[in-house]
């Protein structure tokens, strides 16, 4: 067991691995830091790993292809009580690791490199990452999970290794960067930043990374990993959006300048209200399943919802579809009225839209209650 191990996820990074094992041995050594350099490697056949073990560094390997399989891989093997992972083609600083070996012996348990802070090359990373894709992500991380990190996907950071373990971090592409960061947040641990730099890699091929596919990735995941930003709230808006106007457009149509809505914005109203309603559920039943398979921490507030909502919802869902029932018996005595006669369109689209809105929401949510009682159900051991 040493303090430090500085882990490097290789795959075919010949050109520039030897520089960067230097560079990690000269910190190590200059800093007097009782350290390993770990090199994951990830199914190289270009001689990284000859060059590896020449430098005396250890090599594991991850048999999984993928970014956070390799750097999975390395975590698990590592001897340091902290761990400092960058990437091995000389794009990253490794002489001036201090930073993050300071941080990590005050107590926090992930330290983040934040490149805006320290720098970045001229180059060294394309303008839509810079200015765009880095930038957007990190805002939507930020806002998702109330985080103070800038630079979300700096490929230079430091964590307490058992800290990490603990996390159980399982993605296997470029967005274990974000996982790491997420749960991180999620588990309450202590987090900070410290500038550091980045400059143009030496490797005269193209990057693995792949800009549209990885960010996608990325943002794909902090979606997952936030169920109120991915369905309740977009949920909510729509619901209450289509709730308040269409019960202004089953009295009548209003208009707005030269506007005019009526029956056909009724429609679309009617069908607000049901998508909502389902994005709600979405979110209770992908909170309950994650919480169950320990995908995201507990959340006690849920669980009271579910706990009162599960009888009650079943019993308010047949009264909503029993006032469905009568409000469209309500329509068929209008039409017998007529002698069953064509009716003026709009007076009855006014009765019947809402009257099937209310049956196919309270069908939904009778059905959604019994869902959610049998996602409490704790699993068992199958032997």
């Amino acid at each position: 067991m040493c303090e430090l191990t500085i882990l490097m996820p290789c795959l075919n990074e010949a050109e520039t691995l030897e520089i960067c094992i230097r560079k990690a041995q000269g910190f190590l050594e200059q800093y007097k830091v009782d350290g390993e350099v770990l090199i994951s490697d990830n199914g190289s056949d270009d001689g990284s790993v000859q060059i590896a073990e020449r430098l005396g560094a250890r090599v594991v390997h991850a048999e999984q292809k993928g970014y956070g399989s390799a750097l999975i891989c390395g975590c698990e093997n590592a001897y340091g009580k902290y761990v400092i992972m960058g990437d091995a083609d000389d794009s990253y600083d490794f002489e001036h690791l201090m930073p993050f070996v300071e941080k990590l012996r005050e107590g926090y348990e992930l330290v983040m490199g934040n490149r805006f802070a320290g720098g970045i090359e001229k180059g060294a990373m394309p303008w839509s990452h810079k200015y765009i894709g880095n930038p957007v992500l990190s805002t939507i991380g930020r806002i998702f999970f109330k985080s103070d990190i800038r630079d979300f996907h700096c490929g230079l950071r430091g964590y307490n290794r058992e800290s990490i373990l603990g996390l159980g971090l399982k993605t296997t592409g470029m967005e274990y960067a974000s996982e790491m960061v997420v749960m991180s947040e999620l588990a309450h641990l202590r987090i900070c930043e410290v500038p550091t730099t980045l400059k143009k890699d030496g490797r005269s091929r193209p990057p693995h990374l792949r800009s549209f596919r990885d960010g996608w990735r990325h943002l794909k995941f902090l979606f997952m990993y936030s169920p109120k930003w991915l369905f309740l709230y977009p949920g909510l808006f729509l619901f209450i959006v289509g709730l308040v106007f269409g019960g202004i457009l089953s009295f009548g149509q209003f208009s707005i300048g030269l506007v005019h809505f009526s029956i056909h914005t009724l429609l679309y109203c009617m069908m607000a209200i049901i998508v909502g309603l389902n994005m709600i559920y979405y979110y209770l039943f992908t909170k309950l399943y994650a919480q169950r398979s320990h995908f995201i921490p507990e959340d006690p507030s849920l669980d009271k919802i579910v706990s009162i909502g599960e009888d009650k919802g079943i019993f308010a869902g047949a009264i909503v579809t029993l006032a469905g029932i009568v409000i469209s018996v309500v329509a068929l005595f209008s039409w017998r009225s007529t002698g069953f006669r064509q009716m003026e369109p709009e007076a009855l689209m006014r009765i019947v839209l809402p009257a099937a809105t209310l049956i196919e929401v309270g069908i939904e949510t009778v059905f959604a209650s019994f869902f959610m009682g049998i996602l409490k159900i704790k699993s068992r051991d199958v032997k």
